[in-house]
């Protein structure tokens, strides 16, 4: 690959645009890195170990003090709160049944904490521990492509290191977006319990631990062995007003049809007070027919028999089910974790460590009871229900005529509520090992280490509460038929909450068990040193090699497989790939002392991967640390980089959909001519004249194999200033400002085209890309719709990181320091198939998140002798969203547009300390989050209980915490 000379110029010259506005604009910028005189370091985005390498990018570090400061419990938690965090999985996400099994075969990710970096996705960002990639989650519905960071305890944790910027070129696949590299504790001398107790001002959500630490430390040789226990109750959205809706502020509007009292929409033979005729179709070449939709009153029981038509009335507004009754705002979570890490000295320069980690994850996730949905209208990609008959012989159907889908049967929606809601358990082990050995030589002025590491993540997950289909097939059908099977009996539907008896639910309700696991395991050699002197000083340099593979699993139940399960069909997923790869950085010096500033580096690192699946990527990356003053930095970087696809990706298994798609060659249902171009549908073998018969196409979603990776370019450009003036001043102890401007593109984003657009542009272009996968009977119409995994579309993003750090002198009212973080969006832009604009953006809400166009963090801290305090704001921005079909109700605040605003959110966090000198110290701390009970601000188009639980802090009201920590 060529040296890409343009964007290394662009680079320069940002560099130098930037130092004059730099200076000017110093009052609206922080710091995270500045320069220092250290011992050779390994500092995260470098492979290099030296001192000068500190500030070569824009890492955040987060202490093992600012994690304690946040009161949190969980590592995912803690770093979905940085400014730079997107949307990503959490325990404020109840997934579980109330999302469907996605193409891109990972799951719904039931109860991890996932992280997300410039709202890229939490796939696009690399997990590493130690400076080693973590094992990817097993979400128990898919095999996963992101890292449950709830597979890592928080407690063996001694700082985070979040570098937001692309990093293929270091570290390989997946960087795209950042990388966050989570270091454990190591030098530890005694030992350490920490017991926590936090809930929520209306006393649920109770979130109580413990954490044990021991270790010793001798002139050879560390051993550090920590066990941690999280337990998170649940918040029921029952319990909070604004939750307990299917959407607040509009009733049962948008709750579900299907309702214990059922909904039946059919075709009479005769038309009653319950079922006038009506031209259901709108076609004038038919005539009116006696058009059923009804139910029964809302809370009436029919256990004797219910009577067609008396007892129907016509199905309304008011005859929805609130389903959102039965949600969770926080999903219970219990967390075990075992971890320790052995170092020995074999010899001087010559060091070998062990490490193991063993961690469990119990967590629920719970729905509304699950409703049985029937007839072709239903919907739910299974034809077991699509093409339902129910015999007249039923005893329990009222209507005293067949109920067939393929004759007059439109949908049933009936929900069990006799049955309970659906509860699905996961139980989600993670095993990790790891050895190597690390030495230096040349008087240590050269680094080397070799590694190896094995890690599995294994989930399962017992789903209670669901239906087999073909079961309620059979009990719905022929009695003589049903009477054949051991344990059928005839299920009524009809006759309101209540009537379906224990022997009913035990022929149709199974326990549903799904399994999946990922496994990575890797090698690698590292060397890094200085190759020899140049007039600026020394060529650093750095190489290796690893070699890593991955295996994959989904095991849904057999009866998931068989086709039964009442749920969204799936079927197993499998595979393997490996990779090898290689890596150089240099690290050149060009000025030192000069007129034109202290020191001027440039840095130069590429990797090449050789991949099983698709062959072999470089990414190169290119990089200037231009140290003008002691006070001032600057700096920019531009890289490629790359993910390749992930297993669930390449070789997830069909799952199907039944999908309304309207067909551009066919005539429309009033005698319209086709949308499509005639001779283009001629060309598919549509004859002239053909009418689509049934608009709902079964379509299948699923993994492809020939799948290229993403390609990403990133930029970054800023500066580092810590001006003199502020520093020993009396005003002033250390003022820090730092201030990145970053851009990423991204091209070929995995995801599948929307089954309506594929068709569309399958027709308007006759090309593969959209062609490949349909196919037509001779009739004309739809037989096969294959919508699987493509690369399409592209993403671009930009924004700056403002930050800023002050450390105030020591006076006899103590000593304070404030840190200030601020992310800018500027841009985001996201095209799929045909150019077709993605409508997130910065300011938006949709699809359960948001892209903020200034989030905040502001922490105020203070210590005096044993005493201790901190005070937090978070701030997140106003948003917009679409009201829809919610525009007519008042909680739309501007109908005429059709827009909501999301109001800006400012939370604060306010914590108190005290440390006894018992022992090595005894610690004490109270905290408070969410002092002045902020409510998250309702999201109208967010599918879970009105709230973006991945932006906002759900389910609102103030946290209160306390924690003891004692050292002995």
């Amino acid at each position: 690959m060529k040296l890409r000379i343009r964007p290394l110029a662009a680079a320069v010259h940002c560099s130098l645009l930037f130092a004059l506005p730099g200076l000017a604009a110093a009052q609206d910028a922080p710091a995270r890195s500045t320069p220092t005189t250290l011992d050779s370091v390994q500092v995260t985005g470098t492979r290099i170990k030296k001192a000068e390498m500190e500030g070569q990018v824009p890492v955040h570090a987060l202490t093992r003090e600012d994690i304690e400061r946040s009161g949190l419990t969980s590592i995912g938690d803690v770093l979905q709160e940085l400014t730079g965090s997107g949307s990503a999985l959490n325990t404020r996400f109840n997934s579980s049944g109330n999302f469907g099994f996605s193409p891109n075969g990972d799951g719904v990710g039931a109860g991890s904490a996932q992280v997300d970096l410039r709202h890229l996705g939490p796939k696009r960002v690399l997990v590493l521990v130690d400076g080693v990639r973590w094992v990817n989650e097993s979400s128990a519905s898919g095999v996963g492509a992101a890292t449950d960071l709830n597979t890592i305890p928080l407690a063996i944790v001694e700082r985070i290191e979040v570098l937001e910027d692309g990093a293929s070129s270091l570290y390989g696949s997946d960087a795209i977006a950042g990388v966050v590299n989570i270091i454990t504790r190591r030098a530890f001398d005694g030992g350490q319990v920490t017991l926590n107790y936090g809930e929520y001002g209306e006393g649920d959500g109770t979130t109580q631990g413990v954490d044990l630490a021991w270790g010793y430390t001798t002139d050879r040789s560390s051993l550090f062995l920590g066990a941690s226990h999280t337990d998170q109750d649940p918040v029921y959205s029952r319990t909070r007003e604004q939750a307990s809706f299917p959407t607040p502020g509009t009733g049962l509007t948008f709750g579900s049809s299907g309702t214990p009292n059922g909904r039946f929409i059919f075709i009479a033979p005769t038309p009653s007070t319950a079922c006038p005729l009506t031209d259901h179709d709108d076609n004038p070449a038919t005539p009116p027919v006696a058009f059923c939709n009804i139910t029964t009153p809302n809370g009436s029981s029919f256990p004797n028999g219910v009577s067609y038509p008396d007892d129907f009335i016509g199905f309304t507004t008011a005859n929805r089910f609130n389903f959102a009754q039965y949600n969770l705002l926080v999903t219970p979570s219990r967390r075990t974790g075992v971890f320790g890490q052995f170092r020995f000295d074999l010899s001087d320069g010559l060091q070998w460590y062990a490490k193991a980690l063993a961690n469990r994850r119990e967590s629920v996730n719970q729905a509304a009871p699950e409703p049985i949905f029937l007839g072709p209208d239903a919907g739910t990609g299974n034809p077991l229900a699509d093409n339902i008959f129910i015999s007249r012989l039923n005893p329990y159907n009222p209507f005293g005529f067949d109920l067939d889908s393929a004759d007059n049967l439109i949908m049933i929606g009936r929900r069990p509520v006799e049955g309970g809601a659906r509860v699905f358990e996961q139980e989600v082990d993670t095993r990790y090992l790891a050895t190597g050995l690390s030495g230096s030589f040349a008087d240590a002025r050269w680094f080397w280490d070799v590694n190896a590491a094995w890690s599995e993540n294994e989930a399962e997950q017992t789903n209670y509460g669901s239906y087999n289909i073909y079961n309620i097939a059979l009990a719905l059908g022929d009695p003589a038929a049903c009477a054949a099977v051991a344990g059928c009996v005839p299920l009524n539907i009809f006759g309101g909450p209540g009537t379906i008896t224990a022997p009913m639910l035990a022929w149709i309700q199974p326990v549903v068990r799904d399994r999946s696991k990922n496994r990575l395991m890797l090698a690698s050699a590292n060397l890094s040193g200085d190759l020899f002197e140049l007039p600026a000083g020394a060529l650093a340099f750095a190489a290796g090699y690893e070699y890593r593979k991955y295996e994959g699993s989904y095991s849904p139940d057999p009866l998931t497989v068989r086709g039964h399960y009442n749920g969204v069909p799936s079927l197993p997923t499998s595979g393997e790939y490996d990779v090898n790869e290689v890596f150089v950085e240099l690290d050149v010096p060009i000025l030192a002392d000069s007129a034109f500033g202290q020191k001027l580096n440039l840095n130069l690192a590429g990797r090449y991967s050789d991949y099983s699946t698709f062959g072999g990527e470089f990414t190169p990356k290119y990089g200037l640390r231009w140290q003008v003053t002691d006070e001032f930095l600057l700096r920019t970087t531009f890289a490629e980089g790359f993910r390749a696809p992930a297993i669930g990706e390449l070789f997830g298994s069909a799952a199907r959909a039944d999908l309304q798609i309207s067909d551009p060659c066919s005539i429309g249902l009033g005698g319209t001519p086709p949308r499509g171009s005639a001779s283009n549908c001629a060309a598919l073998g549509v004859p002239t004249g053909y009418q689509q018969a049934n608009s709902q196409i079964s379509v299948t979603t699923g993994g492809n194999p020939d799948l290229e990776p993403e390609r990403s370019r990133s930029f970054s450009a800023g500066f580092v200033w810590s001006p003199g003036f502020a520093s020993g001043a009396s005003w002033s102890d250390r003022l820090d400002f730092e201030v990145t401007f970053y851009r990423h593109d991204l091209e070929g984003a995995i995801q599948a085209i929307d089954a309506q657009t594929q068709l569309d542009l399958c027709v308007a272009t006759l090309e593969a890309q959209y062609c490949d996968g349909i196919t037509r009977a001779s009739t004309g119409g739809i037989n096969g719709f294959n919508n699987r995994l493509v690369n399409l579309g592209y993403i671009k993003t930009d924004g700056w990181d403002v930050d800023l750090s002050w450390a105030l002198p020591e006076t006899a009212a103590g000593r304070f320091r404030i840190a200030w973080q601020n992310t800018f969006v500027t841009r985001y832009e996201a095209v799929g198939a045909g150019g077709t604009r993605q409508p997130r953006a910065p300011g938006i809400e949709v699809n359960d998140s948001a892209i903020p166009e200034w989030t905040s963090t502001a922490t105020l801290d203070w210590r005096q002798g044993n005493w201790n305090a901190s005070w937090s704001l978070r701030h997140v921005d106003e948003l917009s969203e679409d009201c829809g079909d919610a525009v007519a109700f008042p909680v739309c605040s501007d109908p005429a547009t059709g827009t909501n605003t999301l109001a800006a959110t400012t939370y604060h966090d306010v914590q108190l300390g005290y440390r006894f000198g018992w022992m090595k110290g005894l610690q004490l701390t109270a905290g408070l989050n969410n002092v002045f009970d902020e409510d998250p601000p309702i999201c109208l188009s967010c599918s879970l209980n009105g709230y973006d639980p991945s932006t906002y802090d759900i389910p609102g009201g103030r946290f209160w915490y306390l924690r003891a920590d004692l050292k002995f």
